[in-house]
């Protein structure tokens, strides 16, 4: 009898196990800075993936199933962002939304890639990014060999015979989009009258200021980061620079006007159309705010990144990466970004890059 209950017991105890197994949901990852400099933009990441996962949630799961999200800091290092991929893999993650620097996703996509996770970027621009042949990587945002030629028909067009300086930080996203700029700019056979790299993280920008004086440069291209582009701009202008900052779409958030304060005004920078503008997203922008939470920048670029996973995922019956994958690079999907697809490198073919401008704490669009 005794030996029968134990067989019985153990019977159950798998069954259950099975049971728990099958109903346990899907693991899926978001992976940005939640620390360090570019911490703002791991917080749009995290709160527009939890909402993602909430409503996807809330309307059945996917494929049944519902997900759970796993969170990753890289604080914008590449040798952290490996070590979330591996985190990610150990944790049995499907699918990551992630990161926000190139210089994360880049590295992190080798370990994605090699654990047969789907990875798509709601913010990292680097070509290089979906240039290696790697069959899992996506990005729902543009690249910088469109952003920094935008940039140069902007200058060329609202600008002419202006006096342009070309400054980086010697990052992977910064001196990548300050070069495609420079490209596209000497294309037009205009040269660049100071090309300087900085250091980031430096608090004294004044050597680059007296640089910029001595050039007489009336437009800086900036490729790099919101807090040394605010530090640039707020010194040019206690020196008494009038010089106009334009830079990418790391300057589009609110902590960029907290740095500068009225020295801002007048900054431009390329963004892809804002989705919190598009009227089919009112209800969805409303229950962020009514959170009390602005879904600025790339929240809603990451939510999007979700819902095209789980639309794939829906399509392809299967989480299987490969077969994902598939379907990410054949069909069209419904998001907040509006209808999207992707190429075979893994770009979408959605809007390109528009300009706005700080002005009185704002940034707005502008022609």
């Amino acid at each position: 009898m005794t030996r029968y209950l134990l067989v019985l017991v153990a019977a159950l105890s798998l069954g259950l196990f099975a049971c728990s197994k099958e109903k346990s949901g899907i693991t899926i990852g978001v992976a940005g800075p939640v620390s360090g400099s570019e911490a703002v933009f791991g917080e749009q990441f995290i709160h527009g993936a939890e909402k993602a996962v909430a409503d996807i949630n809330a309307k059945g799961g996917v494929l049944g199933q519902k997900l759970n999200l796993v969170i990753g800091d890289d604080a914008c290092d590449p040798k952290q962002a490996v070590s979330v991929a591996n985190d990610m893999a150990s944790k049995g993650a499907v699918f990551v939304a992630g990161h926000y620097c190139s210089g994360s996703s880049i590295p992190a996509s080798d370990v994605y890639a090699e654990s047969g996770i789907v990875q798509i970027s709601p913010a990292s621009t680097n070509p290089e990014f979906t240039e290696r042949g790697l069959a899992n990587v996506f990005r729902v945002c543009g690249r910088d060999d469109a952003q920094g030629p935008a940039a140069a028909d902007y200058i060329v067009k609202h600008f002419p015979g202006k006096k342009i300086a070309v400054v980086d930080d010697k990052s992977t996203y910064g001196k990548g989009l300050a070069d495609e700029f420079r490209k596209a700019l000497n294309a037009k056979g205009i040269n660049e009258v100071l090309h300087e790299s900085i250091t980031a993280g430096e608090k004294d920008y004044s050597p680059l200021v007296s640089k910029l004086k001595q050039t007489n440069a009336d437009i800086l291209y900036f490729g790099g980061y919101k807090t040394e582009g605010g530090l640039i701009v707020r010194q040019m202008r206690e020196q008494g620079l009038n010089t106009i900052l334009i830079g990418g779409d790391s300057l589009v958030t609110d902590e960029f006007w907290s740095i500068t304060g009225p020295a801002g005004s007048g900054t431009l920078m390329t963004f892809g159309p804002d989705p919190r503008l598009n009227p089919a997203n009112a209800e969805l922008v409303a229950a962020f705010r009514a959170d009390k939470y602005e879904p600025e920048a790339y929240t809603l670029y990451t939510y999007a990144a979700i819902q095209v996973w789980a639309q794939a995922v829906e399509k392809a019956g299967t989480t299987d990466a490969a077969k994902v994958e598939a379907v990410l690079k054949s069909e069209h999907f419904d998001t907040v970004l509006g209808k999207i697809g992707f190429d075979a490198k893994g770009d979408m073919d959605a809007p390109g890059y528009v300009f706005y401008q700080w002005k009185d704490g704002k940034y707005a669009y502008v022609e």
